[in-house]
């Protein structure tokens, strides 16, 4: 079965006043995440070996395998977009209470994890991704990960939240500002809830 390119679960001009543009998911959304499952599916039609298999188990078979980098750069970016729409919400930016106190148990406090989350994402050079997880011990943690690397194969946790610092993300909105960018997303678009759905879970 062929893997389709997941919906956004807003409008793509629902953050428009909010700083993301609809021109900005209409690219980044309807060609960028869309060309990596096309491109997938290609090599899942090609390669019996892969065919039947989920988007997690393709990427763990492919992570480190120098003869399927193309699958795993491309299988990762799916699952890692799936995860950043998750993230995103036009009535983002609140967190609720749970997730605020795990916050200050394992930060300190909100400001020390914002300013722990930003530092991920302006320091990761080039391309990639800027995590919070709920590591093995039960903590939260912020991590990054260069170009499609996921916490599904570091081992660094459950991800509860991500945002992408590929340059296709941002450009189109803040230029090369990119903390700009994280500041946008961490006060006024993070799906704070999202992420404390996924702490509960876990």
């Amino acid at each position: 079965m062929a893997f389709e390119l997941p919906p956004l679960p807003f409008s793509s001009n629902a953050l428009a006043d909010l700083g993301m543009s609809q021109e900005t998911f209409e690219y980044h959304h309807g060609k960028h995440h869309n060309a990596y499952v096309t491109a997938l599916n290609g090599f899942v039609e090609k390669d019996a070996s892969l065919q039947g298999k989920s988007l997690e188990e393709l990427i763990k078979l492919s992570y480190n395998d120098a003869s399927k980098v193309a699958v795993f750069n491309n299988a990762g970016q799916i699952l890692n977009h799936n995860q950043f729409w998750l993230s995103l919400s036009p009535k983002g930016g609140k967190i609720p209470g749970k997730l605020e106190a795990k916050i200050k148990e394992d930060f300190g406090s909100v400001e020390a994890f914002k300013e722990a989350f930003k530092q991920a994402g302006v320091t990761q050079f080039g391309s990639g991704w800027a995590w919070l997880v709920l590591s093995p011990e039960g903590k939260l943690k912020v991590t990054k990960t260069a170009n499609a690397v996921t916490p599904l194969v570091t081992g660094e946790g459950k991800v509860l939240m991500v945002y992408d610092v590929w340059e296709h993300a941002y450009y189109i909105d803040f230029r090369n500002r990119r903390p700009d960018y994280i500041s946008n997303f961490l006060d006024k678009i993070a799906h704070y809830e999202w992420a404390e759905e996924q702490l509960l879970k876990a």
